[in-house]
């Protein structure tokens, strides 16, 4: 009786320590850490197969004997990997589309040497530019995670990419700047990722008639947004969506499956080209 007396102040730890409340978001808390770091383990694996440009291939025609049914043409999509990263954290992503008939899927791999965001637009509009000219489409979509779709959203609003993206999708990108890891300020890139950095200035500025439809994901357990809120995009001339993901932090946002189901309904829907002044807003619980 009494070690179990002894004992007894320690088994419900936290239920003592926090409110009921709190012990609950510790443990979905505690799920999204070991998702992330399985996530973050298994794109090690993998990230030495996305470290070369993939090989772009011309579309093989199909026989003029072939029986062909009527098909809706889908644009194609660029997907814009984050900081220090490359094209194979969307292994997962990039197979989810093209089994739900996404025909034409390209990755964009910029040097982890890059320490400019607005140089790093300008690639990216030269390679959309060559995927309308070799596809003959007038237009593509994009889903860029973290800083691709920081990057994604510079050549859109700044370099007149509306006129080639249809829909841009961000992965928990931080549009209005993110304060997290202060020491991380010696790379040039990471300081343009900072609440009134000059390129986060630049995309506060006036964007009368963008074309492009931006839809945001952001995550309410994502450990590089500081503040959360930073994911989603806030300007008065942008049709804007923003979609509150729970259960999951940074990394599993490219590679979760409900994310990727609520990408696809992102990418497959018809929005007019209205301009509202406050975006919409969404949730989508995975965890």
């Amino acid at each position: 009786m009494k070690v179990t007396r002894a004992a007894l102040p320690l088994l419900p730890l936290c239920q003592r320590l926090f409110p009921s409340r709190l012990a609950g978001l510790s443990l979905v808390l505690l799920k999204a850490t070991a998702l992330e770091i399985a996530i973050l383990a298994g794109h090690l694996l993998l990230y030495p197969s996305g470290m070369t440009q993939e090989r772009r291939a011309a579309p093989t025609p199909p026989s003029p004997d072939t029986p062909r049914l009527p098909t809706e043409a889908k644009p194609p999509v660029v997907l814009l990997h984050g900081f220090i990263d490359n094209r194979s954290v969307f292994v997962l992503l990039r197979r989810n589309l093209a089994q739900h008939g996404r025909q034409h899927i390209e990755s964009l791999n910029y040097s982890p040497l890059t320490c400019d965001i607005r140089p790093a637009a300008e690639l990216l509009g030269r390679h959309i530019e060559e995927i309308c000219e070799r596809t003959g489409q007038d237009r593509v979509d994009i889903v860029g995670h973290s800083l691709g779709g920081l990057i994604a959203r510079y050549y859109v609003q700044r370099l007149g990419g509306d006129a080639h993206v249809r829909t841009l999708v961000t992965l928990g990108t931080p549009h209005s700047g993110t304060r997290v890891v202060p020491l991380m300020n010696a790379h040039p890139i990471v300081r343009q990722m900072r609440p009134g950095s000059e390129v986060i200035e630049e995309l506060r500025m006036p964007a009368p008639g963008c074309r492009t439809r931006f839809v945001s994901f952001w995550s309410d357990l994502d450990q590089l947004m500081d503040p959360l809120e930073t994911a989603c995009v806030d300007h008065p001339d942008l049709l804007a969506q923003n979609v509150r993901v729970s259960g999951v932090g940074h990394l599993a946002l490219p590679v979760h499956p409900a994310v990727a189901a609520g990408i696809r309904q992102a990418l497959d829907t018809e929005e007019p080209m209205a301009h509202a002044a406050t975006p919409t807003s969404e949730g989508l619980t995975v965890a």
